[in-house]
């Protein structure tokens, strides 16, 4: 795509989500915690996208986010890329990929699991990132990705 066809406008450092699907855009700026931030963003949606059928993008200036957050992220939209800016230039490109363990980030779906009875950090072992299934590491309960609830 020619620079000067941008559909939003450059900024001169931060970052660049790109690749989001559109549905989980607004997920995505709320798990990011978005309305939190005072500086410059844009948040643009359902654009053609060869990847994705339709994606969305956010651009947040002065920016950049920590493995943590970008763990978070991997749960609900785990082929998304974060394009690194400095001086209008992406320096990085991150592609967002699910670790093998989340920590502190879902929920487990089982109400006798020692997490939901004792205040302890939730432990998943991603056990199939294709399919993406995750296992508790107390209880074994399997679940699937795009049914868990984030913490």
């Amino acid at each position: 795509m020619n620079k000067k066809e941008r559909l939003v406008a450059a900024i001169k450092n931060g970052t660049v989500i790109d690749h989001i699907p559109a549905a989980k855009t607004y997920l995505v700026a709320s798990i990011l915690e978005l309305e939190n931030v005072n500086k410059p963003l844009t948040i643009g949606n359902n654009y053609a996208s060869n990847k994705v059928g339709k994606k969305g993008i956010i651009k947040v200036t002065d920016k950049y986010f920590t493995d943590e957050e970008i763990s978070r992220l991997s749960v609900v939209a785990p082929n998304i890329v974060l394009n690194i800016i400095k001086n209008y230039e992406v320096v990085e490109k991150k592609p967002v990929v699910t670790p093998d363990e989340l920590k502190g980030i879902v929920k487990c779906n089982n109400p006798n699991c020692i997490t939901n009875n004792e205040p302890m950090e939730t432990i998943f072992n991603v056990i199939d990132k294709e399919n993406k299934i995750v296992k508790c590491h107390y209880c074994d309960m399997e679940q699937d990705m795009d049914k868990v609830q984030l913490i």
